[in-house]
């Protein structure tokens, strides 16, 4: 393992924290370990309750730390939620070398230059997602590292968020004694397992429906080009069932999970569900048909959503690919394909121990992270046991670590952690 590259990510979810340890050999991305908790301080995408979210992140690294014997110091953080807003930009720059040869310092210039915008107070720019460099008037170029001009040019996306939302979610992180590495946003490290190339090129549209949220997000021409994240998922189906069986949250979820079927046309009165209603001592009995009669209206509430909204971006020859914990449900890709009516495919990561929609997010940043940035001394993301210099447990490296509560004076998020949101199509 000291030989390899080790990268841990982190996926503060609304309904669940997952923390995924990713081993880089020969190339190669093996997940090593894997830890979940419940998410109990986080309300539609946002922190609502520091501590919780604090203990929940804990417990998610603690369970993988002890799946591999490691200790976790530093993880790769998504972002992801309504908050978030992407604009056009544009940036232009002269080429600085006297060989007028573009490098890596002309690129991080024209960059910065395109930042250059009017944003609300209350907002952060987190950082810029290019669609193309432009070089002397020659376009579509994705990466002009080493060609000879005299104008460079950028276009893209800004990328920013709610500096309440990104600086409570960061100051949770490191409360809970790890040192941030890099911030993705989770729409685009998703999309490197979910979606190929040729999709994205072609032009795709990724759905991600969480427990709280459904996150829609659209690729053309190699790059992201519109995010909508839409306040309804999962967590409004538990609710339902709740309701509708006079159940518990956490009884309606186990039901919901171990029974549940978005289709009703495909379920079985024959396969029974015992539920303990609140306020009685006697259980009762439930078949898979009416328990779909309750989710189905609400799946396709989402799809309908999802519906609206694709329909407003236009035609997206790739079709749609789902993803997210509540696709998971029996019955949900056949929901979509009838009501859509594109090209509907479920992407699931191809990972020994996560093949499952819910992990998409996690293999996604660490797969993003691995390919897009060159992370300084990785190799001391994780620390062995065995090295008496580390505690059995995390070791805060306070060394160096930015601080997100240090007032108006403090840098960005952008300054605070190495390049967000690097080239998509490298």
């Amino acid at each position: 393992m000291d030989n390899n590259e080790i990268y841990v990510s982190l996926d503060v979810g609304t309904t669940e924290v997952k923390v995924m340890i990713g081993e880089i050999s020969a190339g190669m991305l093996n997940i090593i370990g894997v830890g979940t908790a419940p998410s109990n301080g986080i309300k539609k995408g946002a922190v609502v309750d520091i501590d919780a979210t604090v203990k929940s992140i804990r417990q998610a690294v603690e369970k993988a730390e002890r799946m591999v014997g490691v200790s976790i110091n530093q993880v790769v953080v998504g972002i992801n939620g309504s908050h978030i807003q992407l604009q056009p930009c544009h940036g232009i720059v002269a080429v600085s070398s006297p060989h007028k040869e573009i490098t890596q310092e002309d690129i991080d210039r024209v960059m910065d230059a395109a930042q250059v915008v009017s944003i609300p107070r209350d907002r952060e720019v987190v950082d810029i997602v290019p669609s193309q460099f432009i070089v002397d008037g020659y376009d579509e170029i994705n990466d002009p590292t080493g060609m000879i001009g005299v104008r460079l040019e950028m276009e893209g996306l800004l990328v920013s968020g709610s500096k309440t939302v990104l600086h409570n979610l960061l100051r949770c992180v490191e409360r809970a004694d790890l040192e941030i590495s890099d911030i993705f946003l989770q729409p685009l490290a998703a999309g490197e397992v979910s979606v190929s190339r040729d999709e994205r090129n072609l032009g795709v549209a990724l759905v991600d429906i969480g427990g709280s949220q459904t996150t829609i997000s659209t690729f053309k021409d190699g790059s992201l080009v519109t995010l909508n994240v839409v306040p309804i998922g999962g967590a409004h189906i538990t609710n339902d069932l709740s309701v509708g069986l006079r159940a518990t949250q956490v009884e309606a979820e186990r039901v919901k999970v171990s029974h549940g079927h978005a289709y009703i046309d495909d379920t079985s009165e024959e396969v029974l569900a015992v539920i303990q209603p609140m306020g009685s001592h006697e259980q009762e009995e439930y078949s898979q048909r009416e328990l779909a009669e309750i989710i189905e209206p609400r799946m396709e509430e989402i799809y309908e959503i999802v519906a609206e909204e694709l329909s407003s971006i236009g035609d997206i020859p790739g079709g749609v690919v789902l993803t997210g914990g509540t696709v998971m449900m029996p019955g949900s890709l056949e929901l979509a394909r009838e009501m859509l009516g594109r090209n509907i495919r479920m992407a699931i990561p191809d990972y020994i121990g996560v093949r499952e929609p819910r992990y998409t997010n996690g293999v996604g940043l660490i797969e993003f992270a691995h390919l897009h940035v060159k992370m300084n001394h990785m190799e001391m993301v994780v620390a062995t046991n065995d090295d008496e210099e580390q505690p059995p447990l995390r070791k805060a490296r306070k060394a160096g670590k930015q601080r997100t509560d240090q007032g108006e004076e403090s840098p960005g998020v952008r300054k605070r952690v190495r390049s967000f949101f690097k080239v998509f199509f490298e």
